[in-house]
This record gives C-alpha cells, sequence and structure tokens, in this order.
C-alpha cells in the first residue's frame, strides 16, 4: 500500500460504516479500528473466562444433581463463548496466548462484576437473572456491530445468555416459594448485586474516553448510560413479580420521563474494581494464572501432536508424488 492509496482505503472504509455493512477481515481497516475491537474483544473474551470462576465454585455445593448439571452446562457455555471471541480476536491478528499472558499480568481487563464474591447459592440465581440480564441489554446491540466476526459471535453468545438469564429467574422464584431463610437469601444477594450490575455498562457518558469513537465506527450503537438505562427500566418490573426491592431509595417511576429514576452509582467504588482493588481481583487472577501453568503441558501435547501430524502428513505427501523407477 502506498501513502496515495491510504485516503482511498480510508474513504471506502468509512463509506461501509455508514452504510451499516460489515468490516471483514481481509478488509483495510485503520490501524485504530484494529486496536480498538482487539481491546474490546480481548475485555470481553477474558470476561467469559474469569466469570466461570464466581459460579464454578457452587458446582458441587448446588442442592440437587438437576442444579448442578444445569450451572455445570452454564459454566461450560461460558468457557465455549470465551473461544469465540478469542477467535474473533486472532481474526484481527492478535495471538491468543499473547492476550492471555496479558490478563494474567493485569495488563488487560475484564469486567469488573466479577470481581465481587459468590457467598451464597442464591448469587447463583441473581448472577443469572442480574449480571447475565445486563450482559444481554449490552450485547444484543453488538449482533450489529460493523466488525464481522464479532458480531456474528454475539448472535450465538446472545441466545446463549438469554437462556442463562432465564435460568437464573426461575431458580430465584424457586427458592422465593420456599422458606423465609431462602426468601432472605435472595434479597441479600440481590442487594450485592444491584449496584455492582449497574457498573458492568461503564463509567458515564462524560467520563467514556471510548464511547464516541465505537459509536461513530458503528461498533456499539448505544452510550452506556442509554444500555444502562435500559436495564433498569427491563428490570424494576422483573423484580416486583419476583418479590425482591432493588435496594435504591430513589428509583421510582418518572412519568414525564417515561422511565425509571435511579439514584447514583458509586462511581469511586467501581474505578477500585476497576483498578484492580476490589474483594476478589487477586483471586481472580491468581486462579486463572494457576489454571494456565497447570495447563501447560496439555498444550505442549497438543502442539507436539500436530507437528507430528504435519511431519507424517508432508512424508505421505513425499512418498505419492516421488517418481517410481523400474
Amino acid at each position: 500500500m502506498t501513502a496515495t492509496d491510504e485516503p482511498v482505503l480510508q474513504a471506502h472504509f468509512e463509506d461501509t460504516i455508514a452504510r451499516m455493512s460489515r468490516i471483514e477481515p481481509r478488509d483495510w481497516m485503520p490501524q485504530a479500528y484494529r486496536a480498538t475491537m482487539i481491546r474490546q474483544i480481548a475485555q470481553h473474551a477474558h470476561s467469559e473466562i474469569i466469570g466461570m470462576q464466581p459460579e464454578g465454585n457452587w458446582i458441587t455445593r448446588a442442592p440437587s444433581l438437576r442444579r448442578k448439571a444445569i450451572l455445570l452446562a452454564k459454566v461450560q457455555d461460558e468457557a465455549g463463548h470465551g473461544m469465540y471471541l478469542y477467535g474473533a480476536a486472532e481474526t484481527l491478528g492478535a495471538d491468543r496466548a499473547d492476550l492471555t499472558e496479558k490478563l494474567i499480568a493485569s495488563r488487560q481487563k475484564y469486567s469488573s462484576i466479577f470481581n465481587y464474591p459468590t457467598l451464597s447459592y442464591a448469587d447463583v440465581g441473581v448472577i443469572g437473572w442480574l449480571v447475565d440480564g445486563a450482559a444481554i441489554c449490552n450485547q444484543v446491540p453488538l449482533c450489529r456491530s460493523s466488525y464481522g466476526p464479532y458480531a456474528r459471535a454475539m448472535i450465538r453468545i446472545c441466545k446463549e445468555e438469554s437462556f442463562h438469564q432465564r435460568q437464573g429467574y426461575e431458580l430465584l422464584l424457586t427458592m422465593m416459594a420456599g422458606t423465609q431463610e431462602q426468601r432472605d437469601m435472595v434479597q441479600d444477594a440481590t442487594n450485592r448485586f444491584w449496584w455492582p450490575s449497574l457498573m458492568m455498562f461503564g463509567p458515564p457518558d462524560d467520563a467514556s474516553p471510548n464511547t464516541e469513537r465505537s459509536m461513530a465506527w458503528g461498533i456499539k450503537p448505544h452510550t452506556n448510560d442509554e444500555l444502562r438505562q435500559r436495564f433498569v427500566d427491563m428490570t424494576v418490573p422483573q423484580a416486583g413479580r419476583l418479590g425482591v426491592t432493588l435496594p435504591d431509595q430513589r428509583l421510582r417511576w418518572n412519568e414525564a420521563r417515561g422511565r425509571y429514576d435511579f439514584g447514583p452509582v458509586d462511581w469511586d467504588e467501581f474505578n477500585a474494581v476497576v483498578s484492580g482493588n476490589g474483594p476478589c481481583n487477586a483471586q481472580r487472577v491468581a486462579r486463572r494464572k494457576a489454571a494456565h501453568d497447570e495447563g501447560a503441558w496439555v498444550r505442549e501435547a497438543a502442539l507436539a501432536h500436530a507437528a507430528k501430524s504435519e511431519g507424517q502428513h508432508c512424508e505421505r505427501a513425499r512418498l505419492t508424488t516421488a517418481p517410481h523407477h523400474g
């Protein structure tokens, strides 16, 4: 590519975005767009992988074989989501091993929500209801993202996240129909996860350094605050049906706006957690690093097998094409 080619390619890129078409891996794209996509997809992939830990802690302690199977299947889904997303990042030239190294070295981030502990089994249901519900609000619009591999991965991920959300809500309905102790567990879990769930949408629009450019490039169609409002409006009626109280004294319907008003998010807490000072940051990264280190022999064996298979394939090809004498 010459210097004279770049303005033409830039114009074609911008036209593709304006037509709401997709940028594909072999298309020319600005380096800033590539870097932004790698950052966003990597953060999403890391979130799926780290997000296996809070609920995974409850697989062996789930109260029945059915509940264990449901939770195990969900955690497996999250692993699959991470793999889809790492694959999407690789189409941009990122290296999966390098992304993992950056995660365990705390040089790349993941969703702040996974740095909170799961103290009771009710947390499993509340994570399904609130955390996966927030993820759905965040991610469904990404099915129309301008980068093709990411948008296509999101279609499948959102279908599965929607199922996870319904599973979580069903678990909470069952617990709310149980004993007072179970109802208290659900309320306590709701109290602890409500505000961190609102933080999942990222900082407020006036403090979000990436939103404006991401929207201009068609990576995301809505601002953080728009998505946060949509989540609140969706969740308040669900809380009413469930029979729990959301821990916000300022939460009330605003007839003039046609939306719910809600109290201020504690952005000091959000910034502390994002900076690595949350309740479980060190534990989550340490466990991911331990799993990565313990799996080194599997990766080495897979690479050795692949090299051996490639060698055998080359030898068969050589023998097949070698001239025969006699």
